[in-house]
């Protein structure tokens, strides 16, 4: 019989190609149908509990949240237990960094601070600490516009900008008035003062004796620290490692102001670590008779001592009068005299060190400021009043011995920018060392003693 071959796309291929698929190796392709249909239907599954669960997760998270929207009349009460409820322990808040810390700024009339800078010397002397402070206090990160949350409440009172049409310094009598006038408004109109009785605001007194406001020692010691004050905490100047009735207050003792624009000049033209030509220098005030008309002896006599043992010595260099450019002069010099006037502390202090100067201090019992980011101890020289005639014999033996060490630690940046107030505060300048200071003082602070008992009470 002969045998007819089908074509290929005749419908007896087309069968016989189905009857293969049905009953050709049937059992192994059935398997592989089941493994895939049973894969399929896991992955789905586990897929559709995975978005589930997480749709769970997501709304009630967004539930737990409180709504900006809801109740738009919120009690004063309610506020404040929200503010001071503890994020984190009071001491990693003080010492960790300053991002916790929350100052508020108070926004006084005009006549209190802003009225004063129409006086162009009032932002650049060197009392301007007071309004350097304010500035960068107002676009700092540190500070709050809710007083509810705040840790401290800064006062911006200028009171060294009230200059004397006789001799041109700053005359501080109006101070206490001015300063009683600011606490009185504030107190009426705010309750923040009177809930903690002022112990956590804070003042600047950036003159010669700080918070006694007055330029002359004996005057300033009889009458103390304002009593509006006493329990405030005050940021200035003035410091001595004895019991000092202008120290009878909370306080922290910062640099007088240097603008950091005219030490960044001098250094432009004259490099810290270049040639220094001058081996001993002051500029300054220095009477030849020290007794002046209200028969006090400026500087202690110490400054008379110095112009009358050293004018001829080849190796000092000693000027009178006033000098615009006279930090150039400093930039030159190996050692910089910072002898006390009417009180212990000196601008030359904070310009010598930013101009890599050795400081001599002449000025018994002062304490120099931010103890802990300036190692005085390491980069100046401190020379007892007693011993101001053998100043040229103690530098020799600086100068064989330790100088170039002293120079060394005096060179590091760091130290400078600790001592100086930029118009923005900038970690580790002085505005940010005042905050650390600050930072660790919250046992003062209303909103900080409610947090420290709240911690109590949960442990």
């Amino acid at each position: 019989m002969a045998l007819h071959k089908t074509p290929p796309n005749s419908r007896g291929y087309y069968v016989k190609m189905k009857l293969l698929h049905k009953h050709g190796r049937p059992h192994h392709h059935q398997e592989k149908n089941c493994f895939y249909k049973y894969y399929k239907w896991l992955l789905w599954l586990s897929l559709s509990l995975y978005f589930f669960t997480s749709y769970l997760i997501s709304n009630n998270n967004h539930a737990k949240q409180p709504s900006h929207h809801q109740t738009p009349h919120v009690s004063r009460t309610l506020i404040e237990s929200n503010n001071t409820a503890p994020s984190q322990s009071l001491h990693s808040r003080g010492s960790s960094s300053l991002k916790n810390l929350k100052v508020f700024v108070y926004d006084l009339p005009p006549k209190y601070n802003t009225d004063w800078l129409s006086n162009e010397r009032c932002s650049k002397q060197l009392f301007a600490s007071e309004v350097a402070i304010h500035r960068a206090l107002l676009t700092s990160e540190v500070r709050t516009f809710d007083p509810y949350e705040a840790d401290f409440f800064f006062v911006p009172v200028y009171v060294s900008c009230n200059f004397s049409t006789v001799n041109g310094f700053p005359a501080i009598g109006h101070a206490r008035s001015l300063i009683a006038s600011a606490v009185n408004l504030l107190s009426s109109e705010y309750p923040f003062w009177n809930r903690s009785r002022g112990s956590d605001h804070v003042f600047v007194a950036s003159h010669d004796f700080g918070s006694c406001f007055h330029t002359l020692e004996d005057v300033a010691v009889a009458d103390g620290v304002p009593e509006i004050m006493r329990n405030s905490i005050v940021l200035q100047t003035f410091g001595v490692v004895y019991e000092h009735p202008c120290q009878k207050v909370e306080h922290v003792v910062i640099p007088p102001y240097v603008s950091p624009e005219s030490v960044q000049d001098t250094m432009e033209n004259s490099p810290v670590n270049g040639r220094r030509d001058i081996w001993v220098f002051f500029r300054g005030k220095m009477e030849l008779h020290p007794k002046n008309v209200s028969g006090r002896f400026y500087s202690k006599k110490v400054r008379t001592m110095i112009w009358r043992k050293f004018n001829g010595d080849r190796r000092f260099y000693l000027q009178r009068h006033r000098f615009a450019g006279y930090q150039s002069e400093i930039a030159r010099s190996v050692f910089c005299l910072c002898p006390l006037g009417w009180a212990p502390w000196s601008p030359r202090l904070v310009e010598s060190v930013a101009l890599g100067c050795v400081p001599v201090v002449i000025a018994d019992g002062i304490r120099l400021p931010f103890l802990s980011a300036v190692k005085w101890s390491e980069i100046s020289i401190t020379v007892a009043e007693r011993d101001v005639g053998r100043l040229a014999e103690i530098l020799e033996r600086v100068a064989a011995t330790n100088l170039s060490t002293i120079q060394r630690n005096l060179w590091d940046p760091a130290t400078r920018r600790a001592l100086l107030f930029n118009s923005q505060v900038r970690e580790g300048d002085a505005t940010w060392q005042v905050l650390r200071a600050l930072s660790e003082k919250l046992d003062r602070s209303y909103r900080g003693s409610r947090v420290s008992r709240q911690l109590d009470f949960d442990t």
